[in-house]
């Protein structure tokens, strides 16, 4: 049997440059692994197929062939010309619609368990990319070992980010409803070209300080998430999030993704158990008190 974890992804940052033609986004994205993780696990089976099974958070689906854990198996299997024989369990931790790219961490986790499951060499890492970006935007970056990466493109142009220094803990909150990445870019407005400018300039600065060891509360200013603008307003729950985790005492408090998770950064441990302490009363929400990987 082989076991794997997914991890959940922050977005400390999160621009949205251009409307591509193929109907996706151009983005300009810093993604950070944290400690919340799914598990998943595998072994061979006697009778052929793919058999998966689901526990925890996970959404029931009519067909489990809809499921991207499932997907991913498929497609593997198809790609590396294997007969499937697999039963495949996943267990959910990480809340779903929750914009912190459980359902990718699960595709990507998939694609590594059964690499290693059945054997192959690290030769086939190519092929496994190509299948990663074959099944979502965020999914080659959980294929990486980096704790974090700056992407680009729709967030599949990875460039691996070592962080430095002394890092903030993380208060993150789930209020309980999830929000559609969908939805979230059908109502996007994209910002002017002057202020993406002045967003980016900032990326590349914050890319500086978290490199440098130099990330401090002084500098939390420069987080962003462009996608705030068409979610808060239409998503009461998701801003009634982030005002709380704010009034809390969290030192920048920023949505991740799509939504609907928010997170806070705290420096000190203590203020980060107080953060969530004042949170985990309220019904409904999912408060999770964790690091940077």
């Amino acid at each position: 049997m082989v076991k794997v974890k997914a991890p959940a992804k922050i977005n400390l940052f999160l621009e949205v440059t251009a409307r591509r033609a193929d109907g996706y986004h151009d983005l300009a994205t810093l993604f950070a692994r944290i400690g919340l993780c799914d598990e998943l696990s595998f072994r061979k089976t006697a009778a052929a197929g793919i058999k998966l099974k689901t526990s925890g958070g996970a959404i029931g689906l009519k067909d489990q062939a809809d499921n991207i854990v499932y997907k991913a198996a498929a497609e593997f299997f198809r790609v590396f010309g294997l007969c499937p024989a697999v039963e495949i369990t996943l267990k959910k931790n990480i809340p779903v619609g929750a914009g912190l790219g459980g359902g990718s961490s699960d595709a990507a986790a998939a694609l590594l368990g059964l690499a290693k499951l059945y054997r192959l060499p690290k030769a086939a890492g190519a092929k496994l990319l190509k299948i990663a970006a074959g099944l979502g935007s965020d999914v080659p970056f959980f294929m990486l070992e980096a704790g974090a990466a700056e992407g680009a493109g729709r967030g599949e142009k990875l460039k691996e980010i070592e962080f430095s220094g002394r890092l903030p803990h993380i208060v993150l909150v789930y209020p309980g409803v999830p929000v559609y990445t969908r939805e979230v870019y059908g109502r996007l407005k994209l910002g002017d070209s002057a202020a993406i400018k002045r967003r980016l300039a900032d990326f590349k600065k914050l890319l500086g300080l978290l490199r440098r060891g130099e990330f401090t509360r002084g500098r939390a200013a420069l987080l962003f998430n462009r996608l705030e603008d068409p979610v808060l307003p239409a998503h009461k729950a998701v801003r009634l999030a982030k005002e709380r985790l704010a009034g809390a005492g969290a030192e920048a408090v920023l949505m991740s993704g799509s939504g609907a998770s928010v997170f806070g950064l705290c420096w000190e441990k203590a203020k980060a158990r107080r953060v969530a302490d004042a949170l985990k009363s309220i019904r409904g929400y999912r408060i999770f008190l964790t690091n940077f990987c």
